[in-house]
This record gives C-alpha cells, structure tokens and sequence, in this order.
C-alpha cells in the first residue's frame, strides 16, 4: 500500500530547509565593516572643550553658542579624492548661523584654494540656503546658492565633493549641484583647484556679519545652542603627490565628464533650486568675469 504524506508536512520541511540555507548564506557572508570613528582620521580644530564639540565615537556634534562655536579637520592633507560628510543643520531660527564642510589648500595663505559647502542659516519660515563657493589662488567671485528640495534640518543627507585631474563635482545626495571643468589645458589663462594638499574640515559659527539677508540678520544668542550633528568619518582620498594616483577609482574614465543622468539633474537644479549666482548676478554687467563662469 502506498504511504500517505500530508501536505502540511512536505511544508514545514520545505520551509525548515530554506531557512537552514538562507542562516548558512548568512554565516558566509562577511561581517559589514564598522562606521569610521571620528578619531582614526579627523581631530578637533576648536572647540575642545567637552561642550562644544562632542565626540560620540561616529558621530560629531558641533554647538554654537554666545562663547564658541567649534570645528574639526583631517589629520592628514590629500591630492585627490571623493571627500564626503553626512550632516544635519541646525533647525529652527538660525539667521547668522553658518555650518560648513570643506577643502583648504595648505598654507592657508593670500594663494590658497578652497572648496566649500556653507548653510546659512535661516529666519522662521524661511529654508535654510545652501552655498557653494570655489576659491582659486585666494580669489572667490563664485558664490552659488541653492534652494535645497528638502529639508536639511530634518535628517542626515549626504555631501560630497570629487576632485581630480578631469573635474570638480559637489553632490547634495548624488546629485550634481555645482561643477567645474579642469579646461587647464585647452583654455589660455582658465583656473582650476590645483594645490595638492587639502585639508577636509567642518565647522559652525558666527556669521552675523554676512550670512543672512545680507548680514541685517544677526544671531539670536537667546535661541542658543545651535547644534550641527556629522557622520562619516571614512576618506576616500589619495595623499599628496601620491606617484600613483591616476590608479585610483576617481581618477579613471568613469569620472572624467557626468553622465547623462547626472548632467540632467545637473540641469534639473540650476533652474529648480538656485537662487543666485555670482558669476550671473554680479560679474556679467563689469570686466572682471572668471573665464570659469563660462564653464560652470
């Protein structure tokens, strides 16, 4: 007589051998590797005190307040690289409240290059502005503004800046909101960020005199602390003068030019989100245009 196997039976087992393979699959796979602390490659700038900035291992918390603000910058300079940080800005009232992250040449003197990510703060009611500024040889006239298309108080979002041999990008997300193409070559007298030793920083402070509505909009110390909060303490990034460095990911085709996405969306925000530009607003109507501003 032929035996009888209950369904529910053949089931169970079916369902016992996927898990047995899925917790085998689980145990092969290599263990994620662990957030970067903020000590293996970044140390406080100012505000060491235990009040204005607070380590918590993988996280950074920067307060501003009537005393201090604070800051923090790699241990060690690089040539080329994508250089990343995930911030969240101070929410509320914060006209006058500047938060940043950027690239410094070293020495910081009259020559120096600079690549910046600053949010100015803002009045209730008001989005926090997003400014982009490329410094060459210690000269700016490139300020960018933006309108971001979310809030940047409210979460974590990413920020990153790629700088190599081909171009400079800045991402809000993977998106493309500013863009500089090394044309060194080709172009008679064009600028590019060329100082091999950068260093990678972030910082919150005072900036009353100028950061909102044109500096009309001061701190409101009553509304104090102002606190930003950073993650993502890795560095993708070559040292400088690195013999080696057109090995390196950034430097290879791939990263030579946008792609056809992120040129749309590149587009995308300069009509959607910004909301001034230095080279348009300021230098087309006088003689002192950077030829980059042809270029952008």
């Amino acid at each position: 007589m032929a035996s009888k196997v209950c369904p529910w039976w053949l089931l169970l087992r079916l369902v016992v051998l996927a898990a047995v393979a899925s917790f085998a699959r689980a145990a092969e796979a290599p263990a994620p590797a662990p957030a970067p602390a903020f000590d293996d490659n970044y140390e406080p700038q100012y505000g060491a005190d235990g009040h204005h900035l607070i380590n918590r291992g993988t996280e950074v918390d920067l307060i501003l307040d009537r005393s201090s603000g604070a800051g923090f910058r790699s241990k060690s300079a690089y040539g080329s690289g994508l250089f990343h940080m995930r911030m969240k800005i101070p929410p509320g009232y914060t006209a006058g409240v500047v938060t940043t992250f950027y690239l410094i040449s070293q020495p910081e003197d009259g020559g120096h290059d600079e690549i910046d990510f600053e949010f100015l703060g803002a009045k209730a009611g008001r989005p926090v502005t997003l400014q982009t500024n490329v410094i060459i040889d210690g000269q700016s006239f490139r300020e960018q503004r933006l309108h971001l298309w979310f809030d940047p108080t409210a979460d974590f979002h990413d920020y990153k800046i790629l700088w190599n041999a081909h171009q400079l990008v800045m991402f809000v997300d993977d998106t493309p909101v500013r863009v500089l193409r090394n044309l060194t070559a080709t172009v008679p007298g064009y600028q590019f960020p060329s100082k091999p030793e950068m260093l990678v920083r972030g910082s919150v402070w005072d900036g009353s005199a100028w950061a909102t509505d044109g500096g009309r909009a001061k701190v409101d110390w009553s509304r104090a602390p102002f606190a930003a909060a950073f993650r993502g303490f890795d560095v993708d990034a070559a040292a400088p003068y690195y013999d080696d460095s057109a090995a390196m990911w950034w430097n290879d085709g791939a990263y030579e030019a946008l792609s056809g996405a992120q040129r749309a969306a590149y587009e995308s925000v300069k009509r959607n989100s910004m909301v001034y530009d230095y080279c348009t607003d300021e230098l087309r109507f006088n003689n002192h245009v950077p030829l980059e501003c042809s270029y952008n």
